[in-house]
């Protein structure tokens, strides 16, 4: 088993030097950089389940922003990864995706929704005022996701 799976890491390892700008690897640096590829990815997987749950909490006709959700999760600086998670996340019914905006109540991620007014509308329809893309009155509709932690 572990022949076929080095058998098929040798045949990408071109692949995996040009997207990763490396020089030419050992086939035990191949086998580790590949092993640590795929734990971050189900690492990003676990964070992203995370975000998702959070989001879900977001009451209607709130909103709240990437980085209280990062700093929720303890992860500071994890804005960006957040962000990547509400992309991925458009499609899913269950998730209030329109409720997650920047940190100045602006609809930065209007544009990964299937429509481009989408994302407007829904927060329309639960009573929030949107003038040129950004939330009105921005720090009365804001919900922190700290106040779970209060409870």
């Amino acid at each position: 088993m572990f022949y076929n799976f080095r058998k098929r890491i040798y045949t990408n390892q071109s692949l995996i030097q040009q997207k990763f700008h490396l020089k030419l690897l050992s086939p035990e640096n191949l086998v580790y950089l590949y092993l640590m590829v795929t734990s971050l990815n189900d690492k990003n997987k676990d964070f992203f389940e995370q975000v998702y749950s959070v989001v879900k909490l977001i009451p209607e006709g709130k909103v709240t922003s990437y980085g209280a959700i990062a700093n929720y999760l303890s992860a500071k600086r994890a804005s960006r990864m957040v962000g990547w998670a509400m992309n991925a996340a458009h499609s899913n019914p269950e998730i209030p995706a329109h409720r997650v905006v920047n940190r100045n109540g602006l609809l930065t991620g209007k544009m990964h929704f299937p429509t481009p007014t989408m994302m407007q509308e829904k927060l329309e329809a639960e009573g929030i005022e949107i003038i040129a893309d950004e939330i009105q009155n921005f720090k009365s509709v804001f919900w922190d996701p700290e106040e779970l932690m209060s409870l």
